[in-house]
């Protein structure tokens, strides 16, 4: 079976980003045909500052590697070293009713949130259309509040494919329920666009500050506490087994538990989990050549996937004559 995802490199990766979607991905080498991208595409539609785009986009690949992800088990590339993508996000914009866009609640979400409107956030779901069919994805890992795109995906795959026979495969999105949206430092859901995240590879002063940040109730220390509804612990619960989780929650439910205790315990786990991976990151990141050829190889393949699906979509659609 085919899998793919992306990430954005718009800032530092974080927790939710490495729970959501990047061991995930690393766990799916093993089993599947991965294909998984930088989207530095993507990221345009909220980072214009290209030098960031830039650095951020080889720290993404070099975290993405540091942790587990092997080129040799899976298809790792850069999104804008494909140009095909592009070509097909026009070819099916031409398949996408508005109304199908219009009703995209990532969208509308951003706006609230104080994100400049574009084309390019408008049309995203178009963009992220064409990655997922353009290697004929069967199964697409995303958060809840990206489920919908996969959607708008399947349906404009089903009306081209209806026009022209069976071109492009049908994905299915898939959504872990235990991961599928971690909570930031606010309690909404954990996002560089919010502002409320914990970033991987931090320095210690600097990852103790954040988590220190996240917002508990005024609860006080000797009372009883609902662990299902602390910031704190719904994020710690990712990083512990079912027997340590279920002893933290009766520490919670028996009251005498203070959350600046449970933040520090939170801090070390943390900083203790991804210590491991730190010196190959750090060798990566010294090495950018090396990085750069490695994400060459792997646009290489990708690009090879591309063009068998490009070709179908370019006769079919009179584009080549």
């Amino acid at each position: 079976m085919r899998v793919l995802s992306g990430i954005q490199p718009s800032g530092s990766l974080h927790l939710g980003n490495y729970f959501g979607m990047m061991k995930k991905m690393i766990e799916y080498q093993e089993k599947e045909e991965l294909f998984c991208f930088i989207a530095n595409y993507h990221a345009q539609t909220s980072l214009s500052d290209g030098k960031k785009l830039a650095v951020g986009t080889l720290e993404a690949a070099a975290n993405f590697l540091a942790l587990g992800m092997d080129p040799e088990k899976s298809t790792f590339w850069v999104q804008s070293d494909v140009p095909e993508v592009q070509e097909l996000a026009w070819v099916l914009s031409n398949f996408t009713p508005m109304g199908l866009l219009e009703r995209c609640h990532s969208y509308k979400d951003k706006v609230a949130n104080k994100i400049k409107p574009n084309h390019g956030l408008f049309a995203y779901p178009v963009l992220m259309t064409a990655d997922i069919l353009m290697f004929q994805s069967d199964k697409v890992p995303v958060g809840k509040d990206q489920k919908q795109h996969v959607e708008v995906a399947r349906d404009v795959a089903i009306k081209f494919n209806n026009e022209y026979g069976e071109i492009f495969t049908l994905p299915e999105p898939e959504i872990d329920q235990d991961v599928a949206t971690v909570p930031g430092l606010d309690g909404r859901k954990m996002s560089k666009s919010y502002g409320n995240t914990i970033d991987l590879f931090l320095e210690e002063k600097a990852l103790r500050k954040q988590i220190m940040r996240i917002v508990t109730d005024p609860t006080p220390v000797e009372d009883p506490k609902d662990p299902d509804t602390c910031n704190v612990f719904q994020i710690y619960r990712l990083f512990v087994d079912k027997e340590q989780e279920a002893a933290l929650r009766s520490h919670y439910e028996a009251g005498g538990l203070g959350y600046g205790e449970v933040k520090q315990e939170l801090f070390e786990t943390v900083r203790d989990f991804f210590a491991p991976y730190t010196e190959r990151r750090n060798e990566l990141i010294a090495d950018k050549d090396g990085l750069r050829k490695t994400l060459a190889a792997g646009a290489e393949k990708a690009r090879w996937a591309a063009a068998k699906t490009l070709r179908k979509v370019r006769k079919k659609t009179g584009l080549t004559y």
